[in-house]
Parts: C-alpha cells; sequence; structure tokens
C-alpha cells in the first residue's frame, strides 16, 4: 500500500517540481511528487526541449541550402516536415522517460493526478489527488511546494482554435508545412516560431505591441536581430496591435493596427504567443493565506507564501518564465527547508536565451537600464565578423555586448547575437555570480581560435584595449 504521509509534497513534476523533489530526496527527506499529466512538465514535453529540436532540424536545413558555401554539392534537397515533428516528440519522450526514472532512483513516490491543497490534520498539510473528476488519494506532509507552472496567455478575439489560430502546442506538431504565418508576440517563444517556420520557407509576419522585437532584450540587440530577421525575408511590425481575426476555410485574415492606420493580412495561420498566466486555478488556495498577484503567487526570497508550510517555485511565482530558473529555485526552497541556509535567488544573475538564428543570449542590466539606475557605465563591443572561429565556421553575423560599472569595474550586464551564444552566455553568468570585475576578465586567457575569444575582446573594448578590431 502506498504511503500518505511525506516531509515534502512536490505538486507539478516539471522542471522546479521535479528538481526540488530530487534535491529533498537527496537530503533524506521522504518525497511526492504529484503531476496530471507528463512528468517534465511543459518545458520538457511541449517546450524547451522539443523546440529545440525543430529547430536543429531547421539549422540543418539552412546548411544544406548553403552546402557549396562549404564545399560540397547537394542536388535538390528537400525536407520531410512528419520526420522533423517526429524526431522532436521522441527527444521529448525520451527526456520525460528519464525524469521518470529519476523519480524511481531516488525513491521519490509519484502520484498521477491533479493535486490541491485540502487543509491541515495533525499538523500536516493535506493534499486532495484526483484524475478525471475520481479521488486518487489524500496525502499529507509537512511541507507542500506548489510548483503547478503556467499556460499560455490567451486575448479576446484571438483565442487559439488549434486548428487555424495556434497555440505553442499546435505549433510544435503541424500536419503540413502552412505557406504563411502570422505570429503574434515577438518574445522568446514567438521569434523561435517565426525562426523556424521561416527558414524552412514559409512567409512570416512577425506583429509585436512593443515599439521593438525582443523588448526585454537590450536595445542594440534588438535592433541588430530585426535587420537579421528581415534580411532573411521575416515581416516585422512593432507598435502594432491584431484587433480581429477572421476566420476563411483555410486561412486567417487578420486586422492589424500600426501607427494610427488599419490594414488587413490575411495567411494560412496564426501563431499566439503573447505571454503566459499561471496556474493558480483549482489548487486549494482558497482559504489560505497564499497571496496571488496577476495570476502568479507572491513568495519571499525563499519561495515561502503567506501560508505556514507552503512554498511556491518557478513560472508560478512569476518572471523571469524560465526552466533554469525553476529549477534553481527548487533548490532553494529545500534546502531552505532543510535548514541549509541558502542564499536568495539573484535574478540578475539568470540568462536568458533564445534560440532563433542568429541565437540571442543575455545576463544582467541592459545598457539603458544600467544609466536608468543613475550608474555611470563603459560599454564594450566586438563584432563576429573580426572573429577567427566565426570566420571559419561561416558565421559571421553577431555581436558581443558587455556593460560594466565605470566607478568599481562591476559587470553589469552582458548582450550577444549570434552562433551559439546559447552556449557562450554561461561565461558571463559565472562572472557575474562570482562579482568578477573588468580586470580579472581581462586577465583571463581565452582559447584560440573560438568563439569565446570575442567575449574577452569585448570586454577589453570597453576599456580600449580591444585587439582585432
Amino acid at each position: 500500500m502506498t504511503d500518505t504521509s511525506f516531509d515534502v509534497i512536490v505538486v507539478g513534476g516539471g522542471p522546479g517540481g521535479y528538481v526540488a523533489a530530487i534535491r529533498a530526496a537527496q537530503l533524506k527527506l521522504k518525497t511526492a511528487v504529484v503531476e496530471r499529466e507528463h512528468l517534465g512538465g511543459i518545458c520538457l514535453n511541449w517546450g524547451c526541449i522539443p523546440t529545440k529540436a525543430l529547430l536543429r532540424s531547421s539549422e540543418i536545413w539552412q546548411l544544406l541550402k548553403h552546402a557549396d558555401h562549404y564545399g560540397f554539392t547537394v542536388q535538390n534537397p528537400s525536407f520531410d516536415l512528419g520526420k522533423i515533428v517526429k524526431r522532436s516528440r521522441t527527444v521529448a519522450g525520451q527526456l520525460s522517460a528519464g525524469v521518470k526514472g529519476l523519480m524511481k532512483k531516488h525513491k521519490i513516490t509519484v502520484f498521477d493526478g491533479h493535486g490541491a491543497l485540502d487543509g491541515v490534520a495533525g499538523g500536516l498539510r493535506k493534499v486532495r489527488v484526483a484524475k478525471d473528476g475520481k479521488p486518487v488519494a489524500d496525502i499529507a506532509g509537512k511541507h507542500v511546494i506548489l510548483a503547478t507552472g503556467a499556460r499560455a496567455r490567451t486575448l479576446p478575439g484571438l483565442e487559439p482554435d488549434g486548428k487555424l489560430v495556434w497555440s505553442y502546442k499546435e505549433a510544435m506538431v503541424p500536419e503540413a508545412m502552412p505557406k504563411s504565418l502570422l505570429v503574434v508576440g515577438s518574445g522568446a517563444i514567438g521569434i523561435e516560431f517565426a525562426s523556424f517556420y521561416r527558414t524552412l520557407g514559409a512567409e512570416v509576419t512577425v506583429v509585436e505591441v512593443m515599439d521593438r522585437i525582443l523588448p526585454v532584450e537590450d536595445e542594440e540587440i534588438s535592433a541588430f536581430a530585426r535587420k537579421a530577421f528581415e534580411k532573411q525575408g521575416m515581416k516585422i511590425m512593432t507598435g502594432a496591435t491584431v484587433k480581429a481575426l477572421k476566420k476563411g476555410a483555410g486561412s486567417v485574415t487578420a486586422t492589424v493596427e500600426a501607427g494610427g492606420k488599419s490594414q488587413d493580412i490575411t495567411v494560412e495561420r496564426v501563431i499566439l504567443a503573447v505571454g503566459i498566466v499561471g496556474n493558480v486555478e483549482k489548487i486549494g488556495l482558497e482559504g489560505t493565506k497564499v497571496k496571488v498577484e496577476k495570476t502568479h503567487v507572491v513568495t519571499d526570497g525563499l519561495f515561502r507564501t503567506g501560508e505556514p508550510g507552503v512554498y511556491a517555485i518557478g513560472d508560478l511565482v512569476g518572471a523571469p518564465w524560465l526552466a533554469h530558473k525553476a529549477m534553481h529555485e527548487g533548490v532553494v526552497c529545500v534546502e531552505a527547508i532543510a535548514g541549509l541556509h541558502p542564499h536568495e535567488m539573484d535574478t540578475s544573475n539568470i540568462p536568458g536565451c533564445t534560440y532563433c538564428t542568429p541565437q540571442v543570449a543575455s545576463v544582467g542590466l541592459t545598457e539603458a537600464k544600467a544609466k536608468a539606475e543613475g550608474r555611470q557605465v563603459r560599454v564594450g563591443r566586438f563584432p563576429y565578423v573580426g572573429n577567427g572561429k566565426a570566420i571559419a565556421l561561416g558565421e559571421t553575423q553577431g555581436l558581443i555586448k558587455t556593460v560594466f560599472d565605470a566607478r568599481t569595474g562591476e559587470l553589469l550586464g552582458a548582450h550577444m547575437i549570434g552562433a551559439e551564444v546559447t552556449e557562450l552566455i554561461q561565461g558571463y553568468t559565472i562572472a557575474k555570480t562570482m562579482e568578477t570585475t573588468e580586470r580579472e576578465l581581462m586577465g583571463t586567457v581565452f582559447p584560440h581560435p573560438t568563439l569565446s575569444e570575442m567575449m574577452h575582446e569585448a570586454v577589453l573594448d570597453a576599456y580600449g584595449q580591444v585587439l582585432h578590431i
């Protein structure tokens, strides 16, 4: 008979939830996870991982189309969309099975169903587990961590229908390649889908309500990205709003308003990518002291809610909505529960990555935000075209930018666009976490020939010592 009493119960088996459970088990806490759908959550099954598999296929397609540049002859290349999608789903399935294996390895009890808080009894937090509306188990724990994640935001009149108007789920498993697409929203999700479909040949229009695409990124990087995307044939409309969608038999006509003018754009499919909302409904928050603001649970720096014994992590607690942030929050939360006195999360040290072509990555303050804080800054830049490895790879489109405090030499932020910057950014992330100064970065030896040399050069440039431009 399955045990029903635990030290820690985690409601939600996504990146934050399953990592929290593993860390709890490592600390000898008797742990359970309640997951209503797939272990690994949205990220692993319908987000971070399978989209990267799709984007890898589009990267290969791009290389095949330019094979002659590298000395190869490829006649009449073609792709099979069904196989591309199948590979993506296989990758997701493999990793979901891997998480299941990790639960077994760490002796974590997994309950298949929807979990909700159900009061307190005998000093323990009760959690009710149900599947398809039917009771599965009543369990109790000293501590309950809510990791229920978030879902795609919808807008009135623009709701996805799964056929002509897609959410991220439909966009990941297309039955056929659309000839034309309208992507509403130019954050990481919207731009990744826009990049994937454009690379495979679709006519893509991106509509963004803000005055620039990738609005959380440094303005210089956003401008560079827009120029690169438009060179690829992508159409981009900023300061624009989709006012209405009119559905036809096999197409959608969107009414888009920008600069006081309105125009109709007809496409085969629309992808809605306008942010997320927290999954705060039906998890038993009623009658508790858990506070919710703008669909996200409010916590302190150690992820405690206003209700004793109840914690929240991941997308449920707000921005930045990133899997790696959720994972780290899970570890911090559990270590606090275990009395290990971890450091509180510093969101300025969390890198963000967008896996479009070219890739975009950043950590810390943008130049504009640093100046808005009243800081005097020193800014360094280095272009991909000045790097030997980038030229050898045939990847000369890109830029590395660093932002330092002019008084202290503190690295405030780093912003990158170009090949493999989603891997390179971790170097700057470590530097920020360790509170490295410009002197230490300038004195670091970077291997040659590598793309990482540009990171060194961008630091040198901030202090008038750049070598290769």
